[in-house]
């Protein structure tokens, strides 16, 4: 059996502590595919010494969450045109990286909203990043869902696909999204009491479902209101496996399946 976690912040120096054992215990519990989210320009170095640790296992993603977008958001989106197009850092040195998506991007209207102008003129240019690259987006939506979606519909295409991480919608606000072509990623959430979302789940299938856990956060039942880890992306499969009535197993081979298509390996 292999899992898959498709958006996980193994950089975070929540980690800091016992980062190695965290990974080792992933791997012990089935998750081979381990799929690194950016953040803005200071989680770069750790993302990609993680990569390079384990280039069989973590996939580092490029871009900038609406959460940074701030008065410095022309400089960091430079940075993230630098890397997706060029691989050089800030001094001029060149890596040998391969980005799997372009992501975390996307509208946050839960925090504040001071940046909001400024976090849809991002979106819109790092989805046309990804277009030029042929890369999927992995998207935040945190309380802007129906502002997102409306955008993304205006640049739907042929070369639009990518995910809504950490997905709580409804299920008309999920067929919205599948019918954009793009997948919806499963979190903790999914194992929360009165949360709702397995009812979704089940009512559009598992066929555009992947899973993730957004460690350190979103920690799943039981371990709720502690550090998330990737290994516990197992409690979110297990669940999932209860309510269709699979195994495990089963939802394991699905959703790996799925972020095969999704990520283009």
């Amino acid at each position: 059996m292999i899992l898959t976690d498709t958006h996980t912040h193994l950089y975070s120096s929540r980690y800091d502590g016992d980062r190695e054992e965290m990974i080792q215990r992933a791997l012990d519990a089935g998750v081979k595919r381990l799929f690194l989210p950016n953040v803005d320009a200071a989680t770069i170095p750790g993302m990609l010494d993680l990569a390079a640790q384990y280039p069989q296992h973590c996939f580092p993603m490029m871009g900038l969450h609406p959460c940074h977008v701030k008065e410095d958001v022309e400089q960091e989106l430079e940075t993230v045109r630098r890397w997706l197009f060029d691989k050089v850092d800030d001094v001029g040195n060149k890596y040998d990286v391969s980005f799997c998506a372009v992501g975390e991007i996307g509208l946050d209207y839960y925090w504040e909203l001071t940046f909001r102008e400024q976090q849809k003129e991002a979106l819109k240019q790092q989805v046309q990043w990804a277009k030029q690259l042929g890369l999927p987006i992995v998207i935040h939506s945190r309380e802007s869902f129906d502002d997102i979606a409306e955008l993304l519909e205006n640049l739907a295409d042929e070369k639009l696909k990518g995910v809504f991480h950490c997905f709580t919608g409804t299920t008309m606000q999920a067929r919205r999204a599948m019918e954009m072509g793009f997948y919806l990623g499963i979190g903790g959430v999914v194992t929360y009491k009165n949360s709702g979302l397995a009812d979704v789940v089940k009512e559009i299938g598992l066929n555009r479902i992947v899973l993730e856990t957004d460690a350190p956060y979103l920690t799943p039942a039981p371990h709720r209101g502690k550090r998330n880890e990737t290994a516990y992306i197992r409690f979110v499969a297990d669940r999932l496996a209860e309510e269709m009535g699979l195994s495990t197993e089963e939802v394991a081979d699905i959703t790996t399946s799925n972020s095969k298509d999704l990520f283009g390996f």
